[in-house]
Protein backbone atom coordinates (compact mmCIF):
# COMPACT_ATOMS: atom_id res chain seq x y z
CA UNK A 1 0.00 0.00 0.00
CA UNK A 2 1.28 3.56 -1.25
CA UNK A 3 2.09 6.11 2.07
CA UNK A 4 -1.39 7.64 2.96
CA UNK A 5 -2.25 11.18 2.40
CA UNK A 6 -2.86 11.27 6.36
CA UNK A 7 0.35 10.01 7.50
CA UNK A 8 2.04 11.16 10.73
CA UNK A 9 4.96 10.46 12.11
CA UNK A 10 2.93 10.47 15.29
CA UNK A 11 0.31 8.34 15.20
CA UNK A 12 -2.89 7.92 18.24
CA UNK A 13 -5.41 5.47 17.70
CA UNK A 14 -8.68 5.19 19.99
CA UNK A 15 -9.90 1.69 21.36
CA UNK A 16 -13.08 0.12 23.63
CA UNK A 17 -11.65 -1.79 26.00
CA UNK A 18 -14.39 -5.35 25.71
CA UNK A 19 -15.13 -8.29 27.89
CA UNK A 20 -13.30 -10.62 25.85
CA UNK A 21 -9.80 -8.85 26.87
CA UNK A 22 -10.46 -8.80 30.62
CA UNK A 23 -9.38 -10.44 33.56
CA UNK A 24 -12.60 -11.27 35.92
CA UNK A 25 -11.82 -8.35 37.62
CA UNK A 26 -13.24 -6.32 34.62
CA UNK A 27 -9.21 -4.91 33.98
CA UNK A 28 -7.22 -5.37 31.12
CA UNK A 29 -5.25 -8.84 30.70
CA UNK A 30 -1.75 -7.88 30.36
CA UNK A 31 -1.45 -10.22 27.21
CA UNK A 32 -4.51 -7.82 25.65
CA UNK A 33 -2.16 -5.12 26.45
CA UNK A 34 0.36 -6.18 24.41
CA UNK A 35 -1.75 -6.85 21.76
CA UNK A 36 -3.28 -3.27 21.49
CA UNK A 37 0.06 -1.82 21.70
CA UNK A 38 0.88 -3.91 18.49
CA UNK A 39 -2.07 -3.34 16.61
CA UNK A 40 -1.16 0.35 17.06
CA UNK A 41 2.31 -0.24 15.98
CA UNK A 42 1.27 -2.16 12.97
CA UNK A 43 -1.77 0.96 12.14
CA UNK A 44 1.00 3.20 12.03
CA UNK A 45 3.63 0.94 9.90
CA UNK A 46 0.31 0.27 7.56
CA UNK A 47 -0.05 3.99 7.05
CA UNK A 48 3.29 5.02 6.59
CA UNK A 49 3.60 2.37 3.69
CA UNK A 50 6.00 -0.23 5.76
CA UNK A 51 3.24 -2.84 6.86
CA UNK A 52 3.59 -6.47 6.81
CA UNK A 53 1.16 -6.56 3.19
CA UNK A 54 3.92 -3.75 1.81
CA UNK A 55 6.96 -6.22 3.52
CA UNK A 56 5.41 -9.54 2.11
CA UNK A 57 6.04 -7.99 -1.64
CA UNK A 58 10.06 -8.71 -0.50
CA UNK A 59 9.21 -11.77 1.79
CA UNK A 60 9.93 -9.28 4.98
CA UNK A 61 7.77 -8.65 8.05
CA UNK A 62 8.43 -6.95 11.42
CA UNK A 63 9.52 -9.13 14.42
CA UNK A 64 9.42 -8.26 17.76
CA UNK A 65 13.10 -8.69 19.59
CA UNK A 66 12.32 -6.94 23.13
CA UNK A 67 10.02 -5.45 24.75
CA UNK A 68 9.92 -3.05 27.79
CA UNK A 69 6.27 -2.12 29.57
CA UNK A 70 5.47 0.00 32.75
CA UNK A 71 2.56 -0.04 34.17
CA UNK A 72 0.88 3.07 36.44
CA UNK A 73 -2.29 1.78 36.31
CA UNK A 74 -4.33 -1.31 34.30
CA UNK A 75 -8.28 0.16 31.77
CA UNK A 76 -11.07 -1.49 32.63
CA UNK A 77 -14.28 -2.78 30.89
CA UNK A 78 -15.73 0.03 28.10
CA UNK A 79 -12.69 2.41 28.91
CA UNK A 80 -11.54 3.85 25.72
CA UNK A 81 -8.22 3.97 25.82
CA UNK A 82 -5.91 6.32 23.60
CA UNK A 83 -2.24 4.42 22.42
CA UNK A 84 -0.01 7.14 21.05
CA UNK A 85 2.97 6.18 19.26
CA UNK A 86 6.38 7.00 17.39
CA UNK A 87 9.49 5.75 16.38
CA UNK A 88 12.88 6.34 18.25
CA UNK A 89 15.22 5.14 15.70
CA UNK A 90 15.23 3.41 12.13
CA UNK A 91 18.17 2.21 10.74
CA UNK A 92 18.64 -0.80 8.38
CA UNK A 93 17.34 -3.75 9.78
CA UNK A 94 15.99 -2.35 13.43
CA UNK A 95 13.92 0.49 14.71
CA UNK A 96 13.26 1.29 18.39
CA UNK A 97 9.26 2.22 18.51
CA UNK A 98 7.87 4.12 21.51
CA UNK A 99 4.11 3.20 22.72
CA UNK A 100 2.18 5.33 25.39
CA UNK A 101 -1.60 4.16 26.67
CA UNK A 102 -3.94 7.02 28.39
CA UNK A 103 -7.26 7.11 29.51
CA UNK A 104 -9.04 10.43 30.25
CA UNK A 105 -5.49 12.05 29.07
CA UNK A 106 -3.63 11.13 32.10
CA UNK A 107 -0.61 8.43 30.68
CA UNK A 108 -1.21 4.92 32.65
CA UNK A 109 1.77 2.48 30.29
CA UNK A 110 4.65 3.58 28.90
CA UNK A 111 6.35 0.84 26.45
CA UNK A 112 9.72 0.90 24.44
CA UNK A 113 9.72 -1.63 22.05
CA UNK A 114 12.77 -3.22 19.54
CA UNK A 115 11.94 -4.41 16.03
CA UNK A 116 13.78 -6.72 13.76
CA UNK A 117 13.46 -6.97 9.83
CA UNK A 118 12.89 -10.83 8.69
CA UNK A 119 13.05 -12.67 5.94
CA UNK A 120 9.82 -15.11 6.11
CA UNK A 121 11.57 -17.24 3.25
CA UNK A 122 14.88 -17.08 4.29
CA UNK A 123 14.12 -17.20 8.45
CA UNK A 124 16.81 -14.51 8.93
CA UNK A 125 16.95 -10.84 9.72
CA UNK A 126 17.87 -8.93 6.79
CA UNK A 127 17.74 -4.87 5.72
CA UNK A 128 14.56 -3.22 5.14
CA UNK A 129 13.65 -3.46 1.47
CA UNK A 130 11.21 -0.30 1.55
CA UNK A 131 11.77 3.13 1.43
CA UNK A 132 11.13 4.67 5.27
CA UNK A 133 12.80 8.43 5.42
CA UNK A 134 9.17 9.78 5.58
CA UNK A 135 9.11 9.03 9.46
CA UNK A 136 10.34 11.65 11.25
CA UNK A 137 12.20 9.95 14.58
CA UNK A 138 12.78 11.17 17.73
CA UNK A 139 15.53 9.65 19.54
CA UNK A 140 15.09 12.29 22.87
CA UNK A 141 11.27 11.22 23.71
CA UNK A 142 11.07 8.21 25.43
CA UNK A 143 7.81 6.31 26.65
CA UNK A 144 9.53 4.63 29.55
CA UNK A 145 11.77 5.63 32.62
CA UNK A 146 14.07 2.97 32.01
CA UNK A 147 15.28 1.01 28.13
CA UNK A 148 15.14 -2.85 27.39
CA UNK A 149 17.98 -4.65 28.76
CA UNK A 150 19.27 -8.56 28.41
CA UNK A 151 17.42 -10.30 31.45
CA UNK A 152 19.82 -12.38 32.85
CA UNK A 153 18.77 -15.87 33.52
CA UNK A 154 19.07 -17.55 36.64
CA UNK A 155 21.49 -21.11 36.70
CA UNK A 156 19.48 -22.20 39.34
CA UNK A 157 16.03 -21.71 37.84
CA UNK A 158 12.83 -24.30 38.22
CA UNK A 159 11.28 -26.02 35.74
CA UNK A 160 7.85 -25.59 36.22
CA UNK A 161 6.04 -26.52 32.42
CA UNK A 162 6.77 -28.47 29.45
CA UNK A 163 4.86 -27.33 26.76
CA UNK A 164 3.95 -28.33 22.62
CA UNK A 165 3.59 -25.52 20.53
CA UNK A 166 0.17 -26.06 18.61
CA UNK A 167 -1.51 -23.95 15.64
CA UNK A 168 -3.16 -21.97 17.93
CA UNK A 169 -0.16 -20.25 18.90
CA UNK A 170 1.21 -19.49 15.45
CA UNK A 171 0.81 -16.07 14.17
CA UNK A 172 0.84 -15.11 10.06
CA UNK A 173 4.56 -15.06 10.04
CA UNK A 174 4.40 -19.10 10.68
CA UNK A 175 6.03 -18.87 14.40
CA UNK A 176 4.72 -18.56 17.63
CA UNK A 177 3.38 -15.14 18.53
CA UNK A 178 5.21 -12.96 20.82
CA UNK A 179 2.10 -12.83 22.99
CA UNK A 180 1.64 -16.10 23.43
CA UNK A 181 5.66 -16.70 25.29
CA UNK A 182 3.90 -14.21 27.83
CA UNK A 183 0.73 -15.71 28.35
CA UNK A 184 2.41 -19.10 28.84
CA UNK A 185 4.45 -17.81 31.53
CA UNK A 186 1.51 -15.84 33.47
CA UNK A 187 -0.37 -18.66 33.50
CA UNK A 188 2.33 -19.81 36.40
CA UNK A 189 2.00 -16.67 37.82
CA UNK A 190 -0.02 -16.69 41.20
CA UNK A 191 -3.51 -15.53 40.34
CA UNK A 192 -4.27 -12.58 43.19
CA UNK A 193 -1.11 -11.51 42.13
CA UNK A 194 -2.34 -10.39 38.51
CA UNK A 195 -5.45 -9.58 39.93
CA UNK A 196 -4.21 -6.82 42.25
CA UNK A 197 -2.43 -5.69 39.40
CA UNK A 198 1.37 -5.80 41.69
CA UNK A 199 2.90 -5.70 37.87
CA UNK A 200 4.90 -2.77 38.23
CA UNK A 201 6.74 -3.64 34.80
CA UNK A 202 8.25 -6.65 32.79
CA UNK A 203 10.51 -7.18 30.01
CA UNK A 204 10.60 -9.35 27.41
CA UNK A 205 13.66 -10.85 25.21
CA UNK A 206 12.55 -12.84 21.96
CA UNK A 207 15.69 -14.93 20.90
CA UNK A 208 15.21 -17.64 18.88
CA UNK A 209 11.72 -18.49 16.80
CA UNK A 210 9.54 -21.23 17.66
CA UNK A 211 7.45 -23.71 15.43
CA UNK A 212 4.93 -25.93 14.85
CA UNK A 213 4.92 -28.92 17.27
CA UNK A 214 8.07 -27.43 18.93
CA UNK A 215 8.64 -29.21 22.37
CA UNK A 216 9.62 -26.68 25.24
CA UNK A 217 10.22 -26.32 28.77
CA UNK A 218 9.31 -23.51 31.16
CA UNK A 219 11.57 -22.08 34.13
CA UNK A 220 10.87 -19.55 36.83
CA UNK A 221 13.26 -18.09 38.96
CA UNK A 222 12.75 -14.98 42.12
CA UNK A 223 15.37 -12.72 42.97
CA UNK A 224 16.95 -12.65 46.38
CA UNK A 225 14.85 -9.78 47.67
CA UNK A 226 11.66 -11.24 45.60
CA UNK A 227 10.83 -8.12 43.91
CA UNK A 228 11.04 -9.39 40.32
CA UNK A 229 10.10 -12.95 39.18
CA UNK A 230 11.83 -14.10 35.35
CA UNK A 231 10.69 -16.99 33.50
CA UNK A 232 13.15 -18.40 30.49
CA UNK A 233 11.68 -20.75 27.42
CA UNK A 234 14.02 -23.19 26.49
CA UNK A 235 14.18 -25.70 23.56
CA UNK A 236 16.94 -28.88 24.17
CA UNK A 237 19.95 -26.37 25.42
CA UNK A 238 18.64 -22.94 23.26
CA UNK A 239 16.87 -20.65 25.47
CA UNK A 240 14.21 -18.91 23.40
CA UNK A 241 12.77 -16.09 25.23
CA UNK A 242 12.92 -15.04 28.47
CA UNK A 243 10.53 -12.59 30.83
CA UNK A 244 11.55 -10.47 33.86
CA UNK A 245 8.43 -9.79 35.82
CA UNK A 246 8.68 -6.47 38.55
CA UNK A 247 6.20 -6.34 41.14
CA UNK A 248 5.18 -3.38 43.02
Amino acid sequence: MPISPNFTSVLSKDWEINFTQCTPNGYLKYTDLCNLLQLTAAAHSEVGGISFTDMQEFDQAWVLSRMRVEITALPKWQDVVTVKTWINSLENSRSVRALEMYVNGKKIVGSETYWAVFNTKARRPEALALPYEHFELFPDNRATVEGFSKININLEKESVFEKTVYLSDLDIVNHANNVKYLEWCLDHVDAKRILKQEVKSFEMNFLKELSLKDQVVIHESENEDNSATTFSITKGDKTCFALELHWK
